[in-house]
């Protein structure tokens, strides 16, 4: 496991900000309630899985943990400390943006903002964990999609991440895009990262989850390891979201 961490060149010295505790939280919006009274901790270990219909506020927690969002009601404690200092986690969005220069030089600009140096080793090593080794030189923005979803995941990995968070990084992609991306996925996981996630894909949540967080207009419904909440759902909600059903 200790080589696996190395190679995707991250270190574990710094002090952990896990467990990332949600006390009661809300965020609005105006008079626009997105999440309610959320409460929940993301802990070390197996991937975190949040599903839920559109609309539901998986982004908005992903971004309330990464401390892109402020709470408007409640708080977060990282490893028992207030929010305001958070160091060790990265984000990747949907549909990431792509920096008008070579692959590499994407690579080497994440680094220099996480204060690390642009080695060009670090950089082979990045890119040759995502898959991309031998494409330095290629403009990132002439990349496919899945070729541009692996580069996002690499520069997240340039900021040293404990905990990634993703928001639905294969909904754009073809099969075996989404297949590429999951496989990256899966050896962040295993090399000690914690993923937590939103998708829409049920298939990708039993393939990837450890447990399973379900959302329903900005409330945590249910939440159980992903095997219980597929073969039996607790709730009324999660039968009907699993069946298909509309539920709002």
């Amino acid at each position: 496991m200790r080589d696996e961490v190395a190679k995707l060149g991250v270190m574990r010295d710094r002090l952990s900000d896990l467990p990332i505790r949600f006390e009661a939280v809300d965020y609005c919006v105006a008079s626009l309630a997105i999440l309610s009274g959320v409460t929940f901790d993301i802990c070390p270990g197996e991937p975190t899985l949040l599903l839920g219909p559109n609309g539901s506020g998986k982004t908005t927690l992903l971004k309330l943990g990464m401390e892109l969002l402020r709470p408007s009601a409640g708080r977060l404690t990282f490893a028992g400390r207030e929010a305001g200092a958070l160091s060790r986690s990265a984000i990747v969005f949907q549909k990431p943006a792509m920096l008008r220069r070579s692959v590499a030089a994407n690579i080497s600009f994440a680094l220099a903002a996480a204060g690390r140096s642009a080695n060009p080793n670090v950089v082979e090593h990045l890119l040759d964990q995502v898959g991309l080794a031998g494409f330095e030189h290629r403009p990132a923005r002439r990349l496919s999609g899945g070729e541009q979803q692996r580069l996002a995941l690499a520069r997240a990995l340039a900021r040293d991440p404990e905990v990634l968070f993703l928001d639905e990084p294969t909904a754009s992609l073809d099969p075996a895009g989404t297949k590429g991306v999951e496989d990256i996925i899966v050896r962040i996981a295993n090399a000690g990262v914690k993923i937590v996630m939103a998708t829409h894909d049920l298939g990708q949540a039993r393939r990837l989850g450890g447990d399973v967080v379900f959302l329903v207009a900005g409330r945590i419904i249910e939440r159980a390891p992903s095997p219980d909440f597929f073969v039996s759902p607790a709730t009324d909600a999660a039968r009907r979201f699993l069946a298909g059903d509309l539920v709002i």
